[in-house]
């Protein structure tokens, strides 16, 4: 440790001396008032660069914020006209169709989620429901994510500031050794600058740490909310006749014995508001046209 010491003072010497010149002419200007941008263009570089990273967390947490206020609402999440033209779907036995309205809206949670359940619908309701809980987790995770963020600008935020505070001070007492205390005015003038870094940190971090835990809440009530309509929706799917199809860019309606129990037992009701398919053999078809070119089922065509 002896041997060290005549390495370490040196360069604390020089530090100080580096952080003294711009304290210094920060206490070279004469009476009056100071504003923010002379404060930080006094400082120096290492001061400037503190300050650019603190602007740029408060412009980072501020889009977070407006993102978060955006996205996570119940009626972004599950879109009232999406559910209804899903359920309209799945009521008519169309599973084909309803998973292609979730693959076109895929952005969206509840098509993101009721999309991968549907390819699992052949398997089973536990398969299904399993899916549900899994995609859920996994759509969610991107909003609490992206809340986390506002977490870490609350903890980094204050730390920046002290920092800049720690280094404006290194540089006021660094000046305070050289002159002395001849005027008191001009140490004030310099320990206030620095004391406004640690300031603007807090600043950033008590509005960022309310968000997160705002946005804590809202995030849990929208994917209630979207997982209660997912409920809806699946509740009604007859699992043991749809046993065995695969819906997605695979399609079957099954095989042997119970792709006919499929055939036979499947609603044959279809909407006239959508351009649909066949419930039966997935042909398209036109609103209102019987019988199904494909396989000549009678449709009942729903206004």
């Amino acid at each position: 440790m002896i041997t060290q010491r005549p390495l370490v003072l040196p360069a604390l010497l020089l530090i100080s001396g580096l952080l003294a010149a711009p304290a210094a002419r920060a206490a070279e200007t004469e009476g009056g008032s100071t504003s923010i941008i002379e404060m930080i263009l006094h400082g120096g570089p290492l001061i400037i660069m503190i300050w650019l990273a603190i602007v740029a967390t408060s412009v980072v947490m501020v889009t977070f914020i407006i993102q978060l206020f955006l996205q996570v609402r119940p009626q972004n999440l599950a879109p009232k006209a999406l559910v209804s033209a899903l359920d309209e779907s799945l009521r008519a036995g169309n599973f084909q169709e309803a998973w292609e309205t979730c693959q076109a809206n895929a952005k969206t949670y509840i098509a993101a989620v009721l999309g991968g359940a549907l390819e699992r619908i052949g398997r089973g309701k536990d398969a299904t429901d399993t899916a549900i809980i899994e995609l859920g987790i996994r759509e969610s995770q991107v909003f609490k994510t992206r809340n986390s963020y506002l977490s870490v600008i609350g903890v980094i935020a204050p730390m920046i500031g002290l920092l800049g505070t720690v280094i404006g001070m290194m540089g006021a007492f660094a000046v305070l050794g050289q002159t002395g205390v001849s005027d008191p005015r001009k140490l004030a003038l310099s320990i206030g600058e620095v004391l406004l870094a640690t300031a603007s940190g807090l600043f950033i971090a008590i509005p960022a740490f309310i968000f997160y835990y705002f946005f804590r809440n809202r995030i849990s009530d929208a994917t209630v909310f979207a997982d209660s309509e997912l409920s809806h929706l699946v509740e009604d799917i007859p699992f043991d006749e749809v046993k065995g199809m695969r819906i997605g860019e695979n399609f079957s309606a099954g095989d042997g014995l119970n792709a006919g129990s499929v055939q036979s037992k499947v609603s044959h009701k279809v909407s006239m508001q959508l351009t649909t398919n066949c419930p039966v053999c997935q042909t398209p078809v036109v609103p209102g046209h019987n019988p199904c070119p494909g396989c000549g089922t009678t449709l009942d065509w729903q206004s």
